[in-house]
């Protein structure tokens, strides 16, 4: 039987580096790359830096169609690496927030271990910012290794 793990995804350089751990996990494993489409996000939650004011309206039919299109380049990396790794891997994707929406995802899929990027944010950093990891990790049903 295999283990499904889980990646929450959003382009960023940690992100790449949680799918590449989980990619070189031994055994027989079920990699599933996740991407949380954030709608208080206005840069369509994902790495890349958008100038807001040359984008479509935050909200609109507009924006969630860039939003999902930048959530396939998203997706074209993540299976790009994947082959470079010669595994399989899926992809699916949400709306909603992120944290929530992997703790949600762990619990409904059968996940056996969710693996994130962290920015290993402390102190003042922390509490303004926020982090997904840190709540997945309080909040998940299942085992998260932090990669960093």
């Amino acid at each position: 039987m295999s283990r499904q793990l889980l990646v929450p995804v959003d382009g960023s350089p940690l992100s790449k580096r949680a799918l590449e751990y989980a990619l070189d996990e031994e055994g027989s494993i079920s990699v599933i790359a996740l991407h949380v489409i954030d709608p208080s996000d206005p840069g369509y939650s994902s790495a890349t830096d958008v100038d807001v004011r040359n984008e479509p309206p935050h909200g609109s039919r507009e924006w969630y169609q860039r939003a999902a299109e930048e959530e396939e380049r998203i997706f074209d990396e993540a299976r790009e690496l994947a082959a470079d790794y010669d595994a399989d891997l899926s992809t699916d994707s949400a709306i909603g927030e992120p944290a929530r929406e992997i703790v949600d995802y762990a619990e409904d899929n059968d996940i056996d271990q969710i693996v994130v990027g962290g920015h290993g944010r402390i102190g003042t950093a922390r509490m303004l910012l926020g982090s997904v990891a840190e709540i997945v990790v309080r909040r998940s049903p299942v085992s998260v290794t932090v990669v960093r």
